[in-house]
């Protein structure tokens, strides 16, 4: 039986994933930061569970800030796999936090290298890394050769973070491995990601619970895909023979209006009578049009299995099923 450690376990990639491995016999452990309130996070349904928490799921507390608590952590579990995907991940925020994303991000990671190297047993590391490293690209769509030109200090932080991933593979011969991640959603989503906002705003208004959907500007272009997929890629990455870097994503952009649309006819209603622009809201360019090309991916088999309008109709449908039940949507049950 296969033992995972997953750091970030508590957010949407990491319930996710854990519920991923479980499924396929890994023993999972999960890094959880002690302001983590388990009982009403996405893990719920997996920590009330007798005949799954502390037999093949354990969690521990620790901070990567303190790298004394996750070499323990380590040491004990001595896990096959390490799926890295925690850090403050939010790229509006990393301006007002711009000290603390770059702390979690970019020498959190460093931190976990240097334990890796340290620690002797041969682990495959998976890290998470995102289509922020790449900022205003050169070259469209992105591949894993694309240079990285970061305009965030989120983007900053990750790449950073991911080049010294690289350079440990190649200096130390370790098993490590950058995944680039495009955005991916789910009814999980933070509900300060706009996808999260426009479909339980949609679903609160067509159930009478709020009246209208404040929004900046609608014409931004991602390359949005669903979170269940791309965990799955996350363990296909790591079960390749030779450690290598692979870009997770649709290449296929849709707008935050094309968001808007899908969610409010999945509802029955006209988003025109319900949207109001807040020029609060309007940030400012920041990066270019991301869209990735999953080619290199695609050669090992992951493929996205949910298409986009199919993606959004999820998610508003278990804002209607959570907020008539009067439960949060990220507490499955």
């Amino acid at each position: 039986m296969p033992t995972a450690l997953i750091t970030g376990i508590t957010g949407q990639d990491g319930s996710y994933l854990a519920e991923f491995l479980l499924e396929r016999g890994y023993t999972v452990h999960g890094l959880v930061r002690r302001t983590s309130t388990l009982e009403r996070s996405r893990l719920r349904h997996l920590y009330a569970n007798p005949e799954i928490y502390g037999k093949t799921l354990h969690l521990h507390y620790g901070d990567l800030e303190q790298p004394i608590t996750f070499w323990r952590i380590l040491q004990k579990v001595n896990p096959d796999e390490l799926y890295h995907l925690a850090g403050q991940s939010h790229v509006g925020l990393s301006f007002d936090m711009a000290e603390t994303t770059t702390d979690s991000v970019a020498m959190g990671t460093l931190r976990i290298l240097e334990i890796i190297r340290e620690h002797g047993a041969p682990i495959r590391m998976f890290h998470a890394t995102s289509s922020e490293i790449f900022g205003r690209p050169s070259a469209s769509p992105q591949d894993e050769l694309t240079p990285v030109n970061p305009v965030n200090p989120y983007g900053a932080a990750k790449a950073f973070a991911t080049q010294m991933v690289r350079i440990y593979r190649e200096k130390f011969g370790l098993y490590l491995a950058n995944g680039i991640l495009y955005n991916h959603e789910s009814p999980r989503r933070g509900e300060n990601f706009v996808t999260r906002k426009i479909c339980r705003t949609a679903a609160a208004i067509k159930l009478g619970k709020a009246t209208e959907l404040k929004l900046g500007d609608t014409s931004a272009q991602r390359d949005w895909g669903d979170a269940r997929d791309y965990v799955r890629g996350m363990w296909m990455i790591l079960q390749q023979p030779i450690a290598e870097d692979f870009v997770l994503a649709t290449g296929v952009l849709h707008s935050v209006q094309d968001v808007l649309e899908v969610a409010f006819a999945e509802v029955g209603l006209d988003w025109r009578n319900h949207v109001r622009r807040d020029e609060r809201l309007v940030r400012a360019p920041e990066s270019a049009t991301l869209v990735g090309n999953p080619a290199k991916a695609n050669s090992i088999g992951w493929k996205p299995s949910t298409q986009f309008p199919e993606l959004i109709r999820w998610m508003v449908a278990s804002e209607l099923d959570a907020l008539s039940r009067g439960i949060r949507v990220d507490e499955p049950n």
